[in-house]
Protein backbone atom coordinates (compact mmCIF):
# COMPACT_ATOMS: atom_id res chain seq x y z
CA UNK A 1 0.00 0.00 0.00
CA UNK A 2 1.23 3.40 -0.49
CA UNK A 3 0.03 5.16 2.35
CA UNK A 4 2.64 6.26 4.55
CA UNK A 5 0.65 3.94 7.35
CA UNK A 6 -2.05 2.19 7.92
CA UNK A 7 -4.50 2.90 10.06
CA UNK A 8 -6.12 0.76 12.70
CA UNK A 9 -9.14 1.31 14.66
CA UNK A 10 -9.72 -0.61 17.58
CA UNK A 11 -13.30 -0.52 20.01
CA UNK A 12 -12.74 -0.35 23.48
CA UNK A 13 -9.14 0.52 23.72
CA UNK A 14 -9.06 1.95 27.03
CA UNK A 15 -8.21 -0.79 29.00
CA UNK A 16 -7.36 -4.42 29.50
CA UNK A 17 -6.34 -6.49 25.92
CA UNK A 18 -7.83 -3.14 24.30
CA UNK A 19 -5.25 -0.92 25.74
CA UNK A 20 -2.43 -3.48 25.04
CA UNK A 21 -3.68 -3.61 21.65
CA UNK A 22 -3.24 -0.03 20.81
CA UNK A 23 0.05 -0.24 21.93
CA UNK A 24 1.22 -2.79 20.19
CA UNK A 25 -0.06 -1.69 17.00
CA UNK A 26 1.44 1.84 17.11
CA UNK A 27 4.78 0.07 18.35
CA UNK A 28 4.41 -2.15 14.97
CA UNK A 29 4.19 1.22 12.63
CA UNK A 30 0.13 1.62 12.77
CA UNK A 31 -1.54 4.87 13.28
CA UNK A 32 -4.12 3.52 15.84
CA UNK A 33 -7.75 4.95 16.27
CA UNK A 34 -8.88 4.50 20.35
CA UNK A 35 -12.36 4.35 20.93
CA UNK A 36 -14.19 4.09 23.92
CA UNK A 37 -17.99 4.89 25.42
CA UNK A 38 -15.95 6.47 28.29
CA UNK A 39 -14.84 10.13 27.05
CA UNK A 40 -12.83 11.29 29.68
CA UNK A 41 -10.78 8.11 30.07
CA UNK A 42 -10.64 7.57 26.75
CA UNK A 43 -8.99 11.23 26.68
CA UNK A 44 -6.92 10.70 29.27
CA UNK A 45 -5.40 7.07 27.71
CA UNK A 46 -4.96 8.52 24.79
CA UNK A 47 -3.21 11.70 25.99
CA UNK A 48 -0.87 9.22 27.87
CA UNK A 49 0.09 7.03 24.38
CA UNK A 50 0.65 10.84 23.02
CA UNK A 51 3.25 11.76 25.49
CA UNK A 52 5.11 8.45 25.05
CA UNK A 53 4.84 9.45 21.29
CA UNK A 54 2.74 7.38 19.96
CA UNK A 55 0.63 7.69 17.24
CA UNK A 56 -2.47 7.42 18.73
CA UNK A 57 -6.10 9.14 17.91
CA UNK A 58 -9.49 8.97 20.37
CA UNK A 59 -12.47 9.25 18.90
CA UNK A 60 -15.62 8.47 21.18
CA UNK A 61 -17.74 6.08 20.22
CA UNK A 62 -20.30 3.58 22.63
CA UNK A 63 -20.96 -0.09 20.53
CA UNK A 64 -24.60 0.08 21.84
CA UNK A 65 -25.58 3.04 20.41
CA UNK A 66 -26.34 3.56 16.41
CA UNK A 67 -25.80 7.00 16.30
CA UNK A 68 -22.42 7.27 18.36
CA UNK A 69 -21.46 4.12 15.97
CA UNK A 70 -22.26 6.37 12.43
CA UNK A 71 -20.76 9.24 14.19
CA UNK A 72 -17.29 7.47 14.72
CA UNK A 73 -17.67 6.05 11.03
CA UNK A 74 -17.91 9.28 9.92
CA UNK A 75 -15.16 11.07 11.72
CA UNK A 76 -13.26 8.17 9.81
CA UNK A 77 -13.91 8.97 6.66
CA UNK A 78 -13.80 12.53 6.90
CA UNK A 79 -10.51 12.54 8.59
CA UNK A 80 -8.68 9.65 7.70
CA UNK A 81 -9.89 8.98 4.32
CA UNK A 82 -9.44 5.07 4.77
CA UNK A 83 -9.07 2.26 7.47
CA UNK A 84 -7.24 -0.86 7.12
CA UNK A 85 -7.69 -2.31 10.02
CA UNK A 86 -10.58 -2.83 12.77
CA UNK A 87 -10.62 -4.77 15.87
CA UNK A 88 -13.55 -5.72 17.63
CA UNK A 89 -12.86 -5.62 21.42
CA UNK A 90 -15.13 -4.14 23.36
CA UNK A 91 -17.26 -6.47 25.18
CA UNK A 92 -19.14 -7.29 28.42
CA UNK A 93 -19.28 -10.21 31.09
CA UNK A 94 -21.26 -9.40 33.60
CA UNK A 95 -21.43 -10.97 37.60
CA UNK A 96 -24.83 -12.23 37.67
CA UNK A 97 -24.16 -14.24 34.22
CA UNK A 98 -24.94 -17.64 35.32
CA UNK A 99 -27.48 -20.49 34.27
CA UNK A 100 -29.58 -18.92 31.54
CA UNK A 101 -32.50 -20.31 33.15
CA UNK A 102 -32.19 -18.74 36.36
CA UNK A 103 -30.73 -15.33 35.67
CA UNK A 104 -33.31 -12.53 34.67
CA UNK A 105 -34.01 -12.29 30.82
CA UNK A 106 -32.05 -8.74 30.84
CA UNK A 107 -28.69 -10.23 31.82
CA UNK A 108 -28.99 -11.81 28.03
CA UNK A 109 -30.13 -8.64 26.37
CA UNK A 110 -27.17 -6.05 27.65
CA UNK A 111 -24.52 -8.98 26.81
CA UNK A 112 -26.36 -9.66 23.20
CA UNK A 113 -26.45 -6.24 22.64
CA UNK A 114 -22.64 -5.41 23.23
CA UNK A 115 -20.81 -8.54 22.14
CA UNK A 116 -23.01 -9.51 19.33
CA UNK A 117 -25.06 -6.34 17.91
CA UNK A 118 -22.32 -4.06 18.92
CA UNK A 119 -19.88 -5.63 16.66
CA UNK A 120 -22.61 -6.26 13.91
CA UNK A 121 -23.01 -2.50 13.71
CA UNK A 122 -19.82 -1.57 14.01
CA UNK A 123 -18.67 -3.78 10.96
CA UNK A 124 -21.94 -2.43 8.81
CA UNK A 125 -20.84 1.22 9.60
CA UNK A 126 -16.96 0.59 8.64
CA UNK A 127 -17.02 -1.76 5.95
CA UNK A 128 -18.07 0.52 3.17
CA UNK A 129 -14.50 2.70 4.26
CA UNK A 130 -12.57 -0.59 3.58
CA UNK A 131 -14.91 -1.24 0.35
CA UNK A 132 -13.83 1.78 -0.76
CA UNK A 133 -10.33 1.13 -0.92
CA UNK A 134 -10.89 -2.42 -1.66
CA UNK A 135 -8.28 -3.52 1.48
CA UNK A 136 -9.46 -4.05 4.73
CA UNK A 137 -8.83 -6.66 7.96
CA UNK A 138 -11.27 -7.48 10.34
CA UNK A 139 -10.63 -8.80 13.62
CA UNK A 140 -13.75 -10.05 16.42
CA UNK A 141 -11.96 -10.90 19.48
CA UNK A 142 -13.94 -13.92 20.91
CA UNK A 143 -13.54 -16.57 23.41
CA UNK A 144 -13.35 -20.24 23.84
CA UNK A 145 -16.70 -20.22 25.24
CA UNK A 146 -18.03 -18.98 21.99
CA UNK A 147 -17.50 -22.70 20.24
CA UNK A 148 -20.40 -25.65 19.81
CA UNK A 149 -18.44 -27.57 22.59
CA UNK A 150 -18.97 -24.85 25.00
CA UNK A 151 -22.79 -25.07 25.11
CA UNK A 152 -23.11 -28.47 26.75
CA UNK A 153 -21.92 -27.19 29.91
CA UNK A 154 -23.65 -24.42 31.94
CA UNK A 155 -22.61 -21.52 33.39
CA UNK A 156 -21.97 -18.04 32.07
CA UNK A 157 -24.86 -18.64 29.24
CA UNK A 158 -25.60 -15.13 27.95
CA UNK A 159 -21.60 -14.86 27.48
CA UNK A 160 -21.45 -17.92 25.61
CA UNK A 161 -24.20 -17.09 23.51
CA UNK A 162 -22.97 -14.30 22.78
CA UNK A 163 -19.73 -15.45 21.28
CA UNK A 164 -21.29 -18.39 19.84
CA UNK A 165 -23.45 -16.17 17.69
CA UNK A 166 -20.18 -13.46 17.25
CA UNK A 167 -18.44 -16.77 15.61
CA UNK A 168 -21.22 -17.39 13.71
CA UNK A 169 -21.40 -13.80 12.17
CA UNK A 170 -17.48 -14.28 11.81
CA UNK A 171 -18.31 -16.61 9.32
CA UNK A 172 -21.05 -14.84 7.03
CA UNK A 173 -19.76 -11.42 6.28
CA UNK A 174 -16.41 -13.35 5.31
CA UNK A 175 -18.07 -15.18 2.87
CA UNK A 176 -20.42 -12.04 2.03
CA UNK A 177 -17.78 -9.20 1.29
CA UNK A 178 -16.14 -9.11 -1.39
CA UNK A 179 -12.44 -7.73 -2.46
CA UNK A 180 -9.21 -8.46 -0.45
CA UNK A 181 -10.84 -7.99 2.85
CA UNK A 182 -10.11 -10.66 5.73
CA UNK A 183 -12.78 -11.18 8.44
CA UNK A 184 -11.51 -13.62 11.55
CA UNK A 185 -12.40 -14.24 15.20
CA UNK A 186 -10.10 -15.03 17.65
CA UNK A 187 -10.08 -16.52 21.42
CA UNK A 188 -7.39 -14.68 23.36
CA UNK A 189 -7.27 -17.32 26.24
CA UNK A 190 -8.20 -16.50 29.71
CA UNK A 191 -6.64 -13.11 30.38
CA UNK A 192 -5.71 -11.17 33.40
CA UNK A 193 -8.07 -8.29 33.06
CA UNK A 194 -10.87 -6.15 34.74
CA UNK A 195 -12.70 -9.08 32.99
CA UNK A 196 -10.50 -12.06 33.69
CA UNK A 197 -9.77 -11.18 37.14
CA UNK A 198 -6.63 -11.77 38.71
CA UNK A 199 -6.31 -15.18 38.77
CA UNK A 200 -6.41 -15.15 34.86
CA UNK A 201 -2.80 -17.03 33.90
CA UNK A 202 -2.56 -14.95 30.36
CA UNK A 203 -1.42 -11.23 30.36
CA UNK A 204 -2.93 -8.74 28.02
CA UNK A 205 0.51 -8.45 26.35
CA UNK A 206 0.31 -12.32 25.24
CA UNK A 207 -3.55 -11.98 24.39
CA UNK A 208 -2.66 -8.64 21.74
CA UNK A 209 0.38 -10.46 20.43
CA UNK A 210 -2.15 -13.12 19.72
CA UNK A 211 -4.60 -11.01 18.25
CA UNK A 212 -2.85 -8.71 16.16
CA UNK A 213 -0.76 -11.02 13.59
CA UNK A 214 -4.34 -11.29 11.84
CA UNK A 215 -3.71 -7.46 10.93
CA UNK A 216 -1.19 -7.80 8.70
CA UNK A 217 -1.95 -11.18 6.76
CA UNK A 218 -1.69 -10.90 3.09
CA UNK A 219 -4.28 -11.35 0.35
CA UNK A 220 -3.88 -15.32 0.29
CA UNK A 221 -4.38 -15.26 4.54
CA UNK A 222 -7.08 -16.45 5.51
CA UNK A 223 -10.96 -15.58 5.84
CA UNK A 224 -13.75 -16.46 8.07
CA UNK A 225 -11.75 -18.39 10.56
CA UNK A 226 -11.58 -18.85 14.26
CA UNK A 227 -7.83 -18.79 16.12
CA UNK A 228 -5.57 -19.04 19.06
CA UNK A 229 -2.00 -18.17 19.12
CA UNK A 230 -1.96 -18.46 15.40
CA UNK A 231 -3.42 -22.27 14.69
CA UNK A 232 -6.95 -22.71 13.69
CA UNK A 233 -9.47 -23.82 16.83
CA UNK A 234 -12.89 -25.70 15.80
CA UNK A 235 -16.12 -23.53 16.03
Amino acid sequence: MLHEKSIALVTGGNRGIGYELVKQLTLDGFKVILTSRDLENGKLITQKFNDFKLDVSFIEMDVNNQESINNAAYIVSQKFGRLDVLINNAGVLFHEDKNLLKMEPTILEKTMTTNFFGVYNVIRAFIPIMEKQGYGRIINVSSEYGAMSEMAFPEVGAYKLSKLALNGLTRLLAAEIKGDIKMNAVDPGWVSTDMGGPSAPRTPEQAAKSIIWLATIGSDGPNGEFFRDGERIDW
